[in-house]
């Protein structure tokens, strides 16, 4: 995978035949009281490894628009202004400033029904963000999200059970425990295979070291910690790649085994 071009809220990498685009709709801060011991307790002790911003975990909030030339899905969607932040809501930016134009997506994949995911399907305004959206891909378990601003989007929503084909490069893969539905997508090149996903990690300076620990919001953090454990297997295969909502922005790596966990190497430098 090769990195074409950055800037403040973007990132678009060569990934064979397709087209990645890291897209930074924000950051959101977070307690660290929010990370979890195997017995569901907080963390006596954060790693120092772990920087804080003020008392705060700071979580970068990405989505990932992937693109064969003609064809494209677009994974995760943003805030938008639905939590009235600052700090979220700039997917649209991003888009525009990555010279995406957001009617050509036809295909949104959600990770999950969480607001910070699903939630720039509608626009500031109230409208519909991707005028010619024909799909919404989502966990069944989670299709639930699609009430009041979403509601309009029901008869698109596409419940995924098992894993399911997008299109001929493009899986959903279903990964639950953050939610009942939570599902992670894989896409396929030459190049290799890319596992996109939502909040399997939410701190990466300590959750690849030590991927037993798991996030108080995590449903059901049994199950959110062995699927961390599957894609994290997973991805320490060669050709494969990880793209994640709150990995450090633009949030592609590759994963490698160290120690009693892996490591993390970005490929390329954060932005914003």
């Amino acid at each position: 995978m090769r990195l074409l071009s950055s800037d403040r809220l973007h990132a678009t990498f060569e990934f064979g035949e397709l087209q990645v685009v890291s897209l930074r709709d924000g950051y959101i801060d977070m307690p660290p009281t929010r990370l979890r011991d195997e017995d569901g307790c907080p963390l006596d002790e954060l790693p120092a490894a772990v920087p804080l911003v003020g008392d705060n975990l700071r979580l970068a909030v990405n989505a990932f628009f992937v693109t064969d030339g003609t064809r494209s899905v677009l994974v995760d969607t943003g805030a938008s202004n639905i939590w009235h932040d600052p700090t979220m809501g700039l997917i649209y930016d991003a888009l525009d400033e990555a010279g995406v134009d957001r009617a050509q997506i036809t295909d949104v994949a959600i990770t999950h029904n969480h607001e910070d995911h699903v939630s720039g399907l509608v626009a500031p305004d109230g409208s519909e963000a991707f005028t010619k959206l024909e799909r919404v891909w989502i966990g069944a378990g989670d299709t639930s999200v699609f009430t009041g601003r979403l509601e309009p989007l029901r008869e698109r929503v596409v419940p995924v059970v098992e894993e399911a084909a997008i299109n001929d490069w493009s899986t959903a893969v279903p990964a639950p425990g953050h939610t009942p539905g939570h599902t992670v997508y894989e896409f396929r090149s030459s190049a290799g295979r890319l596992l996109v996903w939502g909040d399997t990690v939410h701190v990466p300076t300590l959750q690849f070291a030590r991927p037993k620990v798991s996030w108080e919001l995590d449903g059901d953090q049994s199950q959110a910690r062995a699927a961390r454990a599957g894609l994290l297997e997973r991805l320490a295969r060669p050709h494969h790649f990880v793209a994640g909502a709150h990995l450090d922005s633009p949030g592609i790596a590759r994963v490698t085994p160290s120690g009693d966990g892996y490591a993390l190497e970005y490929l390329a430098p954060p932005i914003g």
